[in-house]
């Protein structure tokens, strides 16, 4: 029998409500990453079909196939200012519904794109086109999504709730590898090439469907309304948030500090979750389906530290738990580059390897959506941690793919990717230790 909580703003004894917002955030969030994870597992496929005009070399086309996934990172930060500013003024609800609508709408239109082949120079312009709508409305999903979870936690508990917006971006890729593995399997080459890509990006649609009437049931969150409370118009009724109170220059600091703080995990989860299929089979000759294997295993690792991770944050603190991780993905980074490029090391070894890489990436990713909620009060939430993440995602995961491949073709070096990660592993640590200790332990700022 569940315990009824008081309601400080109607002032009524209503049922705890944190598992429907985490069900309701988390689904959206899935959707984001398990199209963003088809469309990077998919990249060699794709640039046969949009990017690869006669003449164009496969390197050529998947260099511009990894632009236009850049590009839609790019677009976040438009999306999360946007987005953002509507869901702090207006609701954490409201937004959220119409996040979704886009986002669901975009990815099943990809699914039904006529490829350059049929449309010419004008399916590579519309898969853009499209990529920018994902990426606005993903902008829009992260600070949505992590408001109603961190603020909808009970006490002590904001770091294995917001870790779950993490676990879903696990599971997303999964997803996205499970579909493309199985359509690999069950495909022959010409099929998955011609159609069967088409499939993961039209199931989006019922997924869309059903995260919406989710979020159509979904109550605003205790935090907002709390807010909104404090504003009554000329006739005593509720109005919306008015425009942020915090200083423009400490929310910009923050917006800043943050984008530093998830630095390392924004390079490492796209280098060794999404990107690897790519430079497994373009770098070290891999097979389409030996690049799945080796990603799924990274993601369920990934995934299983996750969720321990962020409950582990509210017992010890954010720092030690996210400045570990970002020290060991610095100190595998290498190790791990060098066993897959072994040809003599066991396929066990491998996998093992790649299980343990996703493994530290998830100590960052588990008490980072946390991490970031607790840096903003509530009339800036939304916009501040969603900008914070889309900055870190547009510039060191958006861009990760691009600049891996770019970086190997020009130089010949086959580390580029350890290199990569390294680097801003090393910078997210020197932000991480600014952190507080008893951030864990504060109230959320009103």
């Amino acid at each position: 029998m569940t315990t009824p909580v008081h309601d400080p703003v109607e002032g009524t004894a209503r049922p705890p409500r944190s598992r429907r917002a985490l069900v309701a955030g988390s689904v959206g969030n899935f959707i984001e990453w398990y199209e963003f994870g088809v469309y990077g597992y998919f990249a060699t496929i794709i640039a046969a079909n949009f990017f690869t005009p006669d003449g164009g070399s496969d390197a050529e086309a998947l260099v511009k196939t990894y632009a236009s996934f850049a590009l839609a990172f790019f677009f976040r930060p438009v999306g999360a200012a946007v987005f953002g500013r509507v869901g702090d003024r207006l609701g954490r609800r409201p937004t959220l519904i119409l996040v979704i609508c886009l986002m669901t709408g975009a990815t099943t239109l990809i699914g039904l794109l006529p490829t350059y082949a049929t449309l010419g120079a004008a399916a590579p312009w519309l898969l853009t086109f499209l990529r920018i709508l994902q990426g606005l409305s993903a902008g829009g999903e992260f600070g949505g999504a992590v408001s109603i979870m961190t603020e909808f936690a009970p006490p002590g508990r904001r770091g294995l709730y917001g870790s779950w917006q993490s676990f879903t971006v696990a599971l997303g890729l999964l997803a996205g590898a499970g579909m493309a593995a199985l359509l690999a399997s069950l495909l022959t080459e010409s099929e998955l090439n011609g159609w069967g890509w088409r499939l993961p990006f039209l199931l989006t649609l019922p997924l869309g469907l059903a995260a919406l009437w989710l979020r159509l049931k979904l109550e605003e969150t205790p935090s907002f309304r709390r807010a909104r409370s404090r504003t009554p118009d000329e006739k005593g009724s509720l109005r919306p948030v008015p425009s942020a109170s915090a200083p423009a220059r400490e929310t910009a600091r923050a917006i800043a500090l943050g984008a530093g703080r998830l630095m390392g995990w924004s390079a490492a989860g796209y280098t060794f979750l999404v990107v690897m299929p790519s430079y497994l089979q373009s770098t070290l000759n891999a097979t389409f389906q030996q690049a799945l294997i080796a990603t799924v295993l990274a993601n369920l690792g990934f995934a299983a530290s996750i969720v321990p991770a962020g409950a582990l944050s509210d017992r010890i603190g954010r720092r030690p738990v996210m400045v570990a991780g970002a020290v060991l993905v610095a100190a595998l980074a290498f190790p791990l580059l060098n066993l897959l490029q072994d040809t003599a090391a066991s396929t066990a070894a491998k996998g093992l390897a790649v299980f343990a890489a996703g493994a530290v990436v998830g100590l960052m990713a588990g008490p980072g959506p946390a991490m970031l909620a607790e840096m903003f009060p509530t009339r800036v939430r939304y916009t501040g941690l969603g900008l914070a993440y889309s900055l870190s995602n547009a510039v060191f995961s958006g861009c990760a793919g691009l600049i891996i491949t770019e970086a190997i073709q020009r130089t010949g070096d086959i580390d580029i990717p350890a290199y990569y990660v390294v680097t801003t592993c090393a910078v997210s640590t020197f932000a991480l230790i600014t952190l507080r200790g008893d951030d864990h332990r504060r109230a959320l700022r009103d």
